[in-house]
């Protein structure tokens, strides 16, 4: 179809041609004491040339003058091609663990321009891989951006590093001053959040961080109960009275109240700051509602005002776990206590055939002391000594 519009363009441009050919026609130009004559056909090819020679001349002038502008524009491309390429460097050597080419190439990068905030965060964070904590400071500086993006990522950058050198509280600065400028909280933030709270011993804000990540599904359930558990039991340790320690108590959930671990580390300081009678409920409750054979030893050390009743509630426990040496400790514990000088032995010499321990060999050191039989008194402090030097 091409080559046949071309063919009818030719057969016309040949039938004007001819037909000009014979035009009568002609042109007078007059400028005294000039005249010029000119046929039609010749006058109209010279004002083509003319025009076509005009136009000609007008396009070189537009293209000389444009043509540094053109100049510049094709360096800056090419500059800008340059850069995107060590980037592409940058990204690459930094995933792959080579800090020292992606820092080189991120540096380069910066010289050439382009993505003004992206280069030298690559930088400053393979500076700071490297150790190279000056470098990184001052490729952060050279990050700041005037668009909320720029100064977000310089940002979170800073907050990361300040994390990865133990300045929890200079990364909770850094955090809240991205709140500050408007930026969207995202489980990015809240996860730098998590983890400064963490070092920073804020276990409120911690258990609070973790309620926002759950809210966004950005952390693993199992994950975030292991770090709700961790916050609760700090909290408990931070206590240094029982009003406290009772009012922390309140406020853990109940499925976690009953843990083994939360158990005993509130039944230890239950007793630490005189409150057995809590402190036996407590073990009571998270035995009856799972069997932990290092909880139950606990409940011997609780003195709560009727020992009776706890020796018949470990007794009932002994019906369906006979062969449990924390729970025969607990017994010849507090048969001991109560001065039941014949069960707390066989109690004890129960639990040390099961499992020899150092609480048992020093509870019967007591009673052998209690019955006046010094020689075995020290003999059982002797084996409970060697016993425990041994778990060292």
């Amino acid at each position: 179809m091409k080559y046949l519009l071309w063919i009818l363009l030719l057969f016309a441009a040949a039938v004007a041609l001819v037909t000009a050919s014979h035009n009568p026609g002609y042109v007078l130009l007059v400028y005294p004491p000039y005249r010029i004559e000119l046929s039609l056909t010749l006058f109209l090819v010279l004002l083509a040339l003319g025009f076509a020679s005009g136009y000609g001349l007008v396009r070189l002038a537009v293209a000389a003058l444009q043509l540094p502008a053109y100049v510049r524009k094709f360096r800056l491309e090419r500059e800008h091609a340059k850069a995107r390429e060590l980037l592409d460097d940058a990204l690459g050597a930094f995933f792959e663990g080579d800090y020292a080419a992606a820092e080189k190439a991120a540096a380069r990068a910066m010289e050439l321009g382009g993505a003004p905030a992206l280069h030298p965060i690559i930088a400053a964070r393979s500076a700071h891989e490297l150790r190279e904590y000056k470098r990184r400071d001052a490729y952060l500086s050279a990050a700041e951006g005037k668009t909320p993006g720029d100064v977000a990522m310089r940002l979170m950058t800073a907050a990361r590093c300040m994390l990865d050198q133990h300045d929890p509280h200079g990364a909770l600065r850094t955090l809240h001053e991205l709140r500050d400028i408007g930026v969207k909280v995202h489980p990015g933030m809240l996860a730098l959040e998590l983890k400064a709270q963490q070092q920073a011993c804020n276990w409120d804000e911690v258990l609070h961080t973790l309620d926002e990540l759950e809210k966004y599904a950005a952390i693993n359930v199992t994950v975030a109960a292991q770090l709700r558990q961790q916050a609760w039991l700090e909290k408990i340790r931070q206590q240094d009275d029982l009003a406290g320690l009772v009012g922390c108590l309140k406020n853990i959930p109940a499925d976690f109240k009953r843990r083994g671990r939360i158990a005993a580390a509130a039944a230890r300081a239950l007793i630490r700051h005189g409150g057995c009678p809590l402190a036996q409920q407590l073990l009571s409750d998270s035995l009856n509602a799972q069997w932990d054979s290092e909880l139950v030893a606990l409940y011997g050390d609780c003195r709560s005002g009727d020992l009776i009743e706890q020796i018949k509630q470990a007794e009932k426990w002994l019906k369906q776990h006979d062969d449990d040496a924390g729970l025969l400790l607990a017994l010849g514990k507090l048969c001991l206590q109560q001065k039941l000088w014949g069960k707390a032995q066989n109690y004890l010499d129960a639990s040390i055939s099961v499992t020899p321990s150092h609480a048992a060999y020093q509870a019967l050191g007591q009673l052998a002391e209690q019955s006046g039989k010094a020689d075995e008194a020290l003999k059982y402090y002797q084996q409970a000594t060697a016993l425990k030097a041994g778990e060292e």
